[in-house]
C-alpha cells in the first residue's frame, strides 16, 4: 500500500513536463507576430504599387503631344524642310527634263533661220529667254527658261534629291553612283562655259605660230611699234568694246602709255570705206573714210567689227578708223601714232590665245572619193616644238592633237582650186578645255552605277528562282 503514493508522485513529474511542452507554443506563437510584422513590411509596398496614379498623372501621358511638337520643324526649319523637298522632287525633275526637250526642239529648229553662235548663246547660256512663236497667221512671244538655268536647277535636284535624301542602303547605291555621273557631266559643261578658250590657226606648208585667234571676240592691242623682241602688248578686251554702241564712248588710259584713247561708234559687223553719198555713216570722217554697217552675217564669225577711236596726247589729237576684217593669212599693218618721240602701234584683231608649245605645218594631204567632189581624207602633217624639243604628229578628220589641255582639230583647208604643186594651207580648230576628258569619266561612272543597280536586281532574281531550278 506504501507503493501507491510514490506511483502517484511520479504523476506531478510527468505532469511537469507539459508546461515544458506549453511552453515552445508561446515560442511558436511568437513566429505568428514576427510574420505578421512583414505583413506592414509588404503592405508599405502597397504604397508603392499604388503609386501608378503617379504614372498614370494627365500630366506624364500628355506628354506624348508635347514630344511630337518638338519633332515637328517650325518657322526657318520648316520653311527649309519644304524647300529641300521641291528642289528634291521627283515632279521637278520631270518639269526640267521635259523643258530642255522643248528647247533643244526650238533651237534646232531655230538654226535653220539664225546662227549656231546666236541660238546658242540665245536657248542654251541664257537664264530666260522670249521665243517667238509662228504659226503662219498667228505670232506671239512664249518667255521660257534658258537652258543654263534649266541645268543650275537639274544640278541642285540631283544634290539634294538624288544624294542627300534618298535611302541609303544597298539597293540604292547604285542609282547614286548614277547620279554622281550626271553631276559630273553638267559641271563639266559648266567649266567649259566659263572657263575654255576656243578659236582657229590657219597655216600655210612650212610656217609656224603658238597662238591661235578667237572666232568671236575682239580685242584691242596697243605696243611699242619699234620694239622686235618681247613685245609687251597692252590689250583692251571684248567686253569693253561690245558696249560702245548707240553713242557711247569711253576713255582709256594706262600708266604705262603717254595717251589717252577715246573710243566710239563700235559695229559689230562693218566696212571701211570711202564716204559716198548713197549711205550714211555710222562713225565720224577720217580722212574722207568712214565706217559703213552691214548686216550680221548668219554665221556668227564672218563678221567683221569696225570702230572709232581718238588719241589725245600733249593738247593734240589725232583720229582713226580700226577695222578687224583683214584675214590672219593677209594682216594689214596697224595704226600707228608718234608720241613724245616714240611710235605706238593700235590694232583692232580678233582676240589671241598662246599655247605653250608652237605648231608648224610640214605638209597638207586632202582626197576625194573618185568622181566626187566629197572628202575622204584631209590631214595635216606637223611638228610640234616645245622646250627645245620637237615631234611629228598627223592631225586629221577625228583623229585631233591632245596635248596640255589644248585639243586641236583639222577643220579646213585652202586656197581652194589651187594649181597643182601650189603651196596649201590648213585651217585648225583650237580649244582650250579644263574639263576636257571629264565627260568620259561621267560616263564611266555612270556605267558603273548602272551595273551595279540592275545587277543588283539580276542577282535577286537568280538567287529567287534557284529553288525553283532544284525542285525542276
Amino acid at each position: 500500500d506504501e507503493e501507491a503514493p510514490a506511483k502517484d508522485e511520479e504523476a506531478p513529474a510527468k505532469d511537469e513536463e507539459a508546461p515544458a511542452k506549453d511552453e515552445e507554443a508561446p515560442a511558436k506563437d511568437e513566429e505568428a507576430p514576427a510574420k505578421d510584422e512583414e505583413a506592414p513590411a509588404k503592405d508599405e509596398e502597397a504604397p508603392a504599387k499604388d503609386e501608378a496614379p503617379a504614372k498614370d498623372e494627365a500630366p506624364a501621358k500628355d506628354e506624348a503631344p508635347a514630344k511630337s511638337r518638338k519633332e515637328t520643324p517650325t518657322g526657318l526649319a520648316a520653311v527649309a524642310g519644304k524647300v529641300a523637298a521641291f528642289f528634291g522632287s521627283f515632279g521637278l525633275a520631270v518639269v526640267v527634263l521635259l523643258f530642255l526637250f522643248l528647247l533643244t526642239y526650238l533651237g534646232t529648229i531655230e538654226q535653220t533661220t539664225d546662227s549656231l553662235y546666236a541660238v546658242q548663246k540665245r536657248y542654251f547660256e541664257s537664264l530666260f529667254l522670249i521665243h517667238e512663236m509662228n504659226l503662219g497667221f498667228v505670232k506671239f512671244p512664249i518667255p521660257l527658261p534658258g537652258v543654263y538655268l534649266l541645268l543650275g536647277i537639274l544640278a541642285v535636284n540631283l544634290v539634294v534629291g538624288g544624294l542627300i535624301r534618298i535611302r541609303k542602303t544597298r539597293r540604292t547605291y547604285g542609282i547614286i553612283i548614277v547620279h554622281i555621273g550626271m553631276l559630273l557631266l553638267i559641271v563639266a559643261g559648266f567649266v567649259k562655259l566659263k572657263l575654255a578658250d576656243d578659236g582657229h590657226l590657219t597655216l600655210y606648208e612650212g610656217t609656224q605660230s603658238a597662238d591661235f585667234v578667237s572666232y568671236h571676240e575682239w580685242e584691242i592691242a596697243i605696243w611699242d611699234a619699234d620694239q622686235k623682241k618681247d613685245v609687251r602688248e597692252y590689250l583692251i578686251p571684248d567686253a569693253a568694246l561690245i558696249r560702245l554702241t548707240q553713242g557711247r564712248k569711253t576713255t582709256v588710259t594706262h600708266a604705262d602709255l603717254p595717251f589717252e584713247l577715246d573710243l566710239s561708234h563700235y559695229t559689230p559687223n562693218a566696212r571701211v570705206q570711202p564716204k559716198g553719198p548713197n549711205w550714211e555713216a555710222a562713225s565720224p570722217l577720217v580722212g574722207g573714210y568712214a565706217i559703213a554697217r552691214r548686216p550680221l552675217e548668219k554665221e556668227h564669225e564672218a563678221n567683221s567689227a569696225a570702230i572709232y577711236l581718238a588719241v589725245r596726247a600733249n593738247g593734240s589729237e589725232t583720229p582713226g578708223l580700226l577695222w578687224g576684217g583683214y584675214s590672219t593669212l593677209q594682216p594689214q599693218p596697224p595704226m600707228v601714232v608718234s608720241v613724245a618721240g616714240k611710235r605706238w602701234a593700235i590694232d583692232l584683231r580678233r582676240r589671241r590665245f598662246s599655247m605653250p608649245f608652237t605648231i608648224r605645218l610640214d605638209k597638207f594631204t586632202h582626197e576625194y572619193h573618185p568622181g566626187t567632189r566629197t572628202a575622204k581624207l584631209f590631214k595635216s602633217q606637223v611638228t610640234k616644238i616645245e622646250g627645245g624639243s620637237s615631234s611629228k604628229v598627223e592631225i586629221e578628220m577625228n583623229a585631233p592633237l591632245r596635248h596640255s589641255g589644248y585639243i586641236i582639230f583639222q577643220s579646213s583647208w585652202g586656197p581652194q582650186g589651187a594649181a597643182p604643186g601650189a603651196k596649201l594651207f590648213s585651217g585648225f580648230s583650237v580649244v582650250r578645255n579644263p574639263s576636257d576628258q571629264w565627260p568620259l569619266y561621267a560616263c564611266i561612272v555612270i556605267s558603273i552605277g548602272l551595273l551595279w543597280a540592275f545587277g543588283e536586281k539580276l542577282l535577286k532574281y537568280v538567287r529567287s528562282q534557284a529553288p525553283k531550278r532544284r525542285s525542276a
